[in-house]
């Protein structure tokens, strides 16, 4: 082998060698395994699953098979890195930036995508169960204080208002809860959120079949309770 092709050989090499993404820093070896990926309202889920191994620009990741059917952007998915920045990344075959997820809790990140919406990945601990579907929540519910009688009936509506669906506010409703005016109602990850007119939503978290918990808890114990 003469001396110029032992030389294109060496920087044939090198190139190869400069192409491999660095090894994985301690915060990116948490990744790998399989992840929740899905949307806001966790209505669409699939699963992604980070890999070790690398690629020319980062380290393989693999989604199943109905994945890109929710979320066709993952279609352009070659390869994630998770650099020093506590940013994710999840780019095409030429090193592209399609996805960028931020660190919002321990083992949750979430990445407002233009044109996708808000999208998010957790791992199976954190996801929890997948949120009730809302024609399982949709009928007739009170709102009760501290386990007394009822101070307010609903009826959650699977017509579809705004971002959400109707809530109609059923007569001798509380004069303090009445003035909110409650338009719609949506689920919100794992809560059932009430939403007025004005001011800010009402969330609750299950604590059975029946019996929903306003959060943050307060002093008044407020519970929706299914009729």
């Amino acid at each position: 082998m003469t001396r110029l092709a032992i030389g294109l050989v060496a920087a044939c090499v090198s190139c190869v060698a400069l192409a491999q993404p660095a090894g994985l820093n301690d915060s990116a070896k948490r990744l790998i395994g399989s992840w929740e990926f899905s949307n806001a309202d966790r209505d669409r889920i699939c699963t992604a699953t980070f890999k070790s191994d690398p690629t020319p620009v980062g380290f393989k990741i693999e989604f199943d098979a109905n994945c890109a059917n929710l979320f066709p952007v993952v279609r352009d998915v070659a390869a994630w890195k998770f650099p020093e920045n506590d940013l994710l990344y999840l780019l095409d075959a030429r090193g592209r930036t399609l996805v960028e997820f931020s660190e919002v809790e321990d083992s949750i990140f979430e990445a407002p995508t233009p044109g996708v919406g808000v999208l998010f990945l957790q791992n199976a601990a954190a996801a929890g169960a997948a949120p009730r579907p809302p024609e399982q929540l949709a009928g007739d519910w009170a709102i009760v204080r501290k386990a007394g009688p009822p101070v307010c009936g609903l009826t959650l509506a699977m017509t579809k208002a705004s971002d959400g669906f109707a809530v109609t506010v059923k007569p001798g409703c509380e004069q303090a809860i009445a003035r909110l005016n409650f338009a719609q109602w949506r689920i919100d990850r794992d809560q059932i959120m009430l939403v007025p007119s004005r001011g800010n939503p009402w969330r609750f978290e299950e604590v059975d079949n029946t019996t929903w918990r306003r959060v943050p808890e307060s002093a008044d114990q407020i519970t929706l309770v299914r009729q």
